[in-house]
């Protein structure tokens, strides 16, 4: 385990591509709410990936985006001495990239899935509160992200069949 400053910097996130990638390129240096930060950083990237890829090449990526950020976030981790470090947010894009997968394409719906999102990652009801707990290495900062995507994908798939039925 290397020595890492107990704020991490630009020089830090700079000095690896793991620390680049799993601090949201960048956006984990927010000093107010980088999780929130990191989820904002989600919209562009999928807009701009939808634009040029189907529905299963983008959720083919997602999955690729999940993997390799168990290795950046289970590397940036354990360089800080920190498995879940505050700054590390590449969980919340890909996670928050998912859930744009499924919500309709009108603002308000994105608002809501925003919205969602950071309710259950913050919150963190059963289970993902007991994984984010026990799994402390690259694989369970990527998971109970991926559990608050999925909390938020049923609530709004619920409230989209209310609205259209």
């Amino acid at each position: 385990m290397t020595t890492s400053p107990a704020k991490p910097g630009l020089g830090f996130i700079t000095s690896h591509p793991a620390h680049f990638l799993s601090f949201g390129l960048g956006s984990g240096l927010s000093p107010v709410a980088p999780g929130t930060a990191g989820t904002l950083v989600a919209f562009p990237i999928y807009w701009l990936l939808v634009q040029w890829l189907d529905g299963v090449v983008l959720l083919g990526l997602l999955a690729l985006l999940f993997a390799v950020g168990v290795w950046a976030c289970h590397r940036t981790g354990q360089a800080l001495g920190v498995p879940d470090h505050g700054g590390i947010v590449w969980d919340e894009i890909v996670a928050f990239m998912l859930v744009l997968y499924f919500t309709p394409l009108t603002w308000v719906w994105y608002a809501a899935a925003f919205g969602l999102f950071r309710l259950f990652d913050i919150w963190k009801p059963f289970p993902i509160r007991y994984f984010d707990r026990r799994l402390k290495n690259g694989f369970g900062v990527m998971f109970d992200d991926l559990l608050a995507a999925a909390y938020a994908v049923l609530v709004l798939q619920g409230a989209l069949w209310v609205t259209t039925n």
